[in-house]
């Protein structure tokens, strides 16, 4: 058999191999978030096998930058053998046991790792399976700590418009996306919305003046706070950079102030660190890096750097109190919260953020990184380009002077249409998204380097460019 003839036949069956695939995925395979419409009439999927630092591989070799680190991820890039063998050892020794009245010894370092690292008297940790799971805990825990602390009426989340906490009933409710909670109504009862802080979308009152702004919109919480009244709200619920409607980083002053507000209203504060957790912003917490003492913390996703599934609501001291004495008890949990084999991979992971000096990394190269993405601005599509650390959004406008809006046709047609395959095929996955006006969405493996930004923004200067004509 000649060379060309084995390179035939290993072709072939790497196509033969896709297609079964393939078949089996439109046969079988229910996604997450996905048209599945347009994939029964032929539309590819990318099947992804492996992946190697900032980059994954398809079923068929092609390689894309992880711009996403899987869904704001993984941290540490992909092909991490210790963390692999960290997981082997875990499950040689015992391969799971339930937190229900029981401990192991993964999870108490664990326990202890994340008090360590969390900013004040944040010292009691709740493990869950996920982000959402553990924001539907804190929800819960404020519910029952109110009722037991003599104030039961004290039962309402307040939001941001456009924030995504998690799909299940009570984070779903908690969520500021309208097309995400429609089709699952009624829901969780209890939940206000106030405006989130995309200063790109601000009023023109607001116009240069960040600080101002962010004044504006926290004390809108505490309009919301007065109209529901402060006997009835719980907690004010929010991302420290704010993910969906493209990264809303909280201007100058904005936390301090809600801070203010909640100690005034006797409210909590729930910073959702299931983003911006574990170096994204530079900091395990980014609470940390902002200054600004939450009173619970949820998080999940880079604690393990997306290796194994585990979530965590860390609590302030003065929560768990009411569970110290008699048969009082928190009546909730999960099968797999806690899970022994993922909080020794979250162990592992953390110690290679310290070895590697990953939070260091990050701020050592966020400016960089920003500058390299800020020069995608002389390009007519770019609104706006906003973010921290290694998460960025930019957004897409149809005039830069009038900041005019894309119609819900128009935008369908621009991201779904066009940018999100293009950017793909060009060797780039991120997320396009419209949950509030389009954007696309980057936020690598934080060991990305300039080298990687320059590739990322070769890409979507590129395909932007395309976009902009095909308008």
């Amino acid at each position: 058999m000649t060379a060309d003839t084995s390179l035939s036949t290993a072709l072939d069956r790497a196509e033969q191999d896709h297609a079964a695939l393939e078949a089996a995925l439109r046969g079988h395979l229910w996604l997450h978030f996905t048209r599945h419409a347009a994939i029964d009439k032929g539309a590819p999927v990318p099947i992804i096998t492996r992946g190697e630092g900032c980059h994954v591989f398809d079923d068929r070799g092609r390689r894309y930058i992880d711009g996403l680190a899987g869904l704001f991820t993984v941290q540490l890039g992909h092909g991490r053998s210790e963390l692999a063998e960290a997981a082997a050892r875990q499950m040689r020794t015992l391969p799971f046991f339930p937190l229900w009245g029981y401990a192991t010894e993964p999870t108490i370092r664990l326990a202890e790792r994340l008090a360590a690292a969390a900013p004040g008297d944040l010292n009691r940790v709740f493990f869950t399976t996920g982000g959402g799971e553990a924001v539907e805990s804190a929800w819960k825990l404020l519910k029952q700590y109110f009722r037991l602390t003599g104030r039961p009426g004290k039962h309402k989340i307040i939001s941001r418009a456009i924030a995504y906490h998690g799909t299940s009933q009570g984070a779903l409710s908690i969520t500021g996306i309208p097309f995400a909670k429609v089709p699952f109504e009624p829901l969780v009862p209890g939940t206000v919305r106030v405006p989130n802080t995309n200063l790109y979308r601000a009023d023109e009152s607001f116009a240069g003046d960040a600080k101002a702004f962010g004044r504006w919109a926290a004390d809108r919480i505490a309009e919301a706070i007065e109209f529901e009244g402060a006997d009835s709200v719980a907690a004010v619920a929010l991302e420290p950079v704010q993910n969906s409607g493209g990264c809303f980083p909280p201007p100058p002053g904005y936390l301090e102030r809600v801070r203010e507000i909640c100690d005034a209203y006797e409210v909590m504060l729930i910073a959702d660190e299931t983003i911006t957790g574990f170096g994204r912003i530079g900091d395990t917490f980014a609470m940390n890096r902002f200054g600004v003492q939450p009173d619970i913390i949820t998080c999940a996703k880079g604690m393990t750097s997306g290796y194994a599934p585990i979530g965590a609501m860390i609590a302030a001291d003065r929560l768990f109190e009411p569970y110290r004495h008699g048969t009082t008890m928190f009546p909730h949990g999960s099968t797999f919260g806690g899970h022994p084999v993922s909080a020794a991979v979250a162990l592992c992971a953390l110690d290679i953020m310290e070895r590697e000096g990953i939070n260091e990394h990050v701020r050592a190269n966020e400016a960089l990184f920003r500058r390299t993405l800020e020069d995608l601005s002389d390009l007519p599509i770019v609104g706006d380009v906003r973010g921290e650390g290694f998460f960025y959004g930019i957004e897409l406008t149809k005039d830069k002077h009038t900041r005019a809006v894309f119609t819900a046709e128009e935008s369908e047609r621009l991201l779904r249409g066009f940018l999100s395959t293009a950017l793909f095929d060009a060797g780039l996955y991120c997320r396009t998204d419209d949950r509030g006006d389009p954007v696309i969405q980057l936020a690598p493996p934080l060991i990305a380097d300039a080298s990687l930004f320059d590739e990322i923004a070769q890409i979507l200067r590129s395909v932007l460019t395309e976009a902009w004509r095909r308008l």
